[in-house]
C-alpha cells in the first residue's frame, strides 16, 4: 500500500505540531521518521491513524483520500511503546480482540491468531496474561495483534524504549525480517538513529515540526543535506568549527585562527565560492591520532578520555576548538597528553551558517 502525503499541517490552537510535510511512501517500504522530543514525528503518525485530523493537506492509502475515514475503516495495524495489552485477557483473547471486533468467526479467529502467534514466536503463551509476560514477549503480543488482522500499514510509535539494551537489539532484527517478509507498508518513529540506521529502507529526518531530510540512511550519512542532519545522524556525532575556505594557486584550505587543512578542489570550490564564513563537519572516524607527526597534522591536546570498551571517545582541543575522535584503546591515551591528529579532508562537509544548508549537497 502506497502512503501519501502532501503538504500535511497539524496545528493545536497556536502550537504548531507539523507543518507542510509531503512525503511518498512506497509499496511494502520500510520508513522511519527520526527526530528529537517535539519535532513533529508522532503528530504525524497519529494523523496517519487517524486518532490526529489534518489542520491542512492531505493524506492518501493508495488513491483512497482517508483525512475523514475512522481510524477502524483504514485497515491499519498500530504498535504502541506501552503496549496497551488488556491486562484481564490472555495473550489469545489480546491478539483476537481486532478480529472479533470485525465479528470473525471463532475458528477463523483460532485459526488466525494461532498462526500469528507461532510467526512471533509466543505460540506456547496464549493462555498466559500479560502481567506474566517479559517486556519482549509483551512486544511480540503487541505485534502481533497489529498482524493478525492483516494491515495494510503497520504503524509504530516508538516500541522499543520500554525495553532492555540487548532485547532492543533482538526485537529489532526480528521486526525487519518481519516486516520483509511480509511486505507489509511499515512507518516507525523513534528518536533513536541506531535503531532508524539499522531497520529502515528511508529516513525522514525531522526538526521543530518540519521534514529536514528523506534519503536512505547512507545519504544521510555520507551527503547530508542540513548542519541538522550533518549533526543529528551519527554516533558519536559530527564535529562542526567555523572556518573560512581559501583558494591558493589553484588549492584550497579551510582556516581558522589555530587551524589550516587541505580541501580537495571538489569539496573547496563550494565553500570558497560561497564568500565569507562557513562551517565545516567533520566525523570522528574521519580523524586519527598520528604516530609521526608531518605536515598533514595539526598539533592539539587531549582534554578528556572516555573508555567505550572497543575504543575509546578523545576529546582533543586545537586552539579553541574541540574535536572528538576515536581511538584503539590499546593506544592507551591520556589527558594533557600532546598528540598530531590526521585529518580526512576528502570527508568533510561544508554548510552554509545562515541558512544551514549543504553548500556541496543540492
Amino acid at each position: 500500500m502506497k502512503v501519501t502525503i502532501d503538504n500535511l499541517s497539524k496545528k493545536f490552537g497556536e502550537v504548531v505540531g507539523v507543518e507542510n510535510l509531503t512525503l511518498h511512501i512506497e509499496d511494502g517500504e520500510f520508513v522511519a521518521f527520526l527526530g528529537p522530543s517535539g519535532c513533529g514525528k508522532t503528530t504525524t503518525l497519529l494523523t496517519l491513524a487517524g486518532i490526529y485530523k489534518p489542520t491542512d493537506g492531505v493524506i492518501r492509502f493508495g488513491e483512497r483520500v482517508v483525512n475523514t475515514v475512522q481510524p477502524k475503516d483504514r485497515n491499519i495495524g498500530m504498535v504502541f511503546q506501552s503496549y496497551a495489552l488488556y491486562p484481564h485477557m490472555t495473550v489469545f483473547q489480546n491478539i483476537a480482540y481486532p478480529l472479533k471486533l470485525k465479528k470473525v468467526s471463532k475458528a477463523d479467529q483460532h485459526d488466525r491468531v494461532r498462526q500469528v502467534a507461532n510467526v512471533m514466536g509466543i505460540g506456547e503463551l496464549l493462555d498466559r496474561r500479560p502481567g506474566q509476560l517479559s517486556g519482549g514477549q509483551q512486544q511480540r503480543v503487541a505485534l502481533g495483534r497489529a498482524l493478525v488482522k492483516e494491515p495494510d500499514v503497520l504503524l509504530f510509535d516508538e516500541p522499543l524504549s520500554n525495553l532492555d539494551a540487548r532485547l532492543r537489539l533482538t526485537m529489532r532484527g526480528e521486526i525487519k525480517h518481519l516486516q520483509k517478509d511480509l511486505g507489509i507498508t511499515s512507518i516507525y518513529v523513534t528518536h533513536d538513529q541506531v535503531e532508524a540506521m539499522t531497520m529502515a529502507d528511508r529516513i525522514a529526518v525531522m526538526s521543530g515540526g518540519h521534514l529536514q531530510a528523506f534519503d536512505s540512511p547512507d545519504e544521510l550519512y555520507d551527503r547530508p543535506k542540513t548542519q541538522f542532519v550533518a549533526g543529528f545522524v551519527g554516533n558519536p556525532p559530527m564535529n562542526f568549527v567555523d572556518v573560512s575556505v581559501q583558494a591558493s594557486n589553484g588549492r584550497f584550505f579551510a582556516e581558522t585562527e589555530s587551524l589550516r587543512l587541505e580541501v580537495q578542489k571538489e569539496r573547496g570550490a563550494p565553500p570558497a565560492s560561497h564568500g565569507g564564513p562557513v562551517v565545516m563537519g567533520i566525523r570522528p572516524e574521519d580523524i586519527q591520532i598520528a604516530s609521526d607527526p608531518n605536515n598533514g597534522t595539526v598539533s592539539g591536546e587531549i582534554f578528556v578520555v572516555e573508555p567505550l570498551g572497543r575504543e575509546d571517545l578523545i576529546d582533543v582541543r586545537i586552539g579553541r576548538h574541540s574535536f572528538l575522535l576515536l581511538a584503539d584503546t590499546e593506544d592507551r591515551h591520556q589527558a594533557g597528553e600532546r598528540v598530531s591528529l590526521a585529518f580526512d579532508m576528502e570527508q568533510a562537509q561544508f554548510f552554509d551558517p545562515e541558512t544551514e544548508k549543504s553548500l556541496l549537497w543540492q
